[in-house]
């Protein structure tokens, strides 16, 4: 049996903030604004995982007005989720991200993140794609404002 979930997340780019994507810092003269360590990336996976398997959204598990999840490691909450995958019986088959940024460039980074998501998720790095694009100067993104991330995730229940 196979399941497919998608995520997005997008988050304000601010001063005062490191820039996470994917649990890689990225040097920026900004970073994004949340509760967390707001890595859209990951959040965006999150959700996709967790829609995957009917079970909600993020804010339903890790909700942004806990003190516990103040400044977390988004990457936490990752393999968090990825255990609810495991204790019902599927794998990851794989996943497909895009980050949608206008700066920084993100190619420079996206093989260290790839490898870092593949650490939490127990996945080759032929299992996860990940993109980037500019929004071409416009909405929020284009214009600087902000960095979104968008998930596509398909899972596989084990043999037994």
């Amino acid at each position: 049996m196979y399941r497919i979930g998608q995520g997005f997340d997008i988050h304000k780019l601010v001063e005062g903030r490191k820039l996470i994507l994917g649990g890689v810092e990225i040097p920026y003269t900004k970073g994004l604004l949340g509760h967390s360590d707001a890595d859209a990336l990951t959040h965006a996976i999150i959700d996709s995982m967790l829609g995957a398997l009917a079970l909600g959204d993020i804010g339903t598990h890790f909700p942004d007005n806990d003190p516990k999840y103040k400044d977390i490691e988004s990457l936490i909450l990752l393999n968090n989720t990825y255990n609810l995958i495991k204790e019902r019986g599927y794998t990851i088959n794989n996943i497909d991200c895009t980050i949608f940024a206008q700066e920084p460039k993100m190619k420079p980074y996206i093989s260290c993140i790839q490898k870092k998501l593949c650490s939490v998720l127990n996945i080759k790095e032929s299992q996860i794609s990940i993109k980037a694009k500019t929004m071409e100067g416009m909405d929020s993104v284009g214009q600087k404002q902000a960095i979104s991330a968008q998930s596509a995730i398909l899972l596989k229940k084990e043999q037994i």
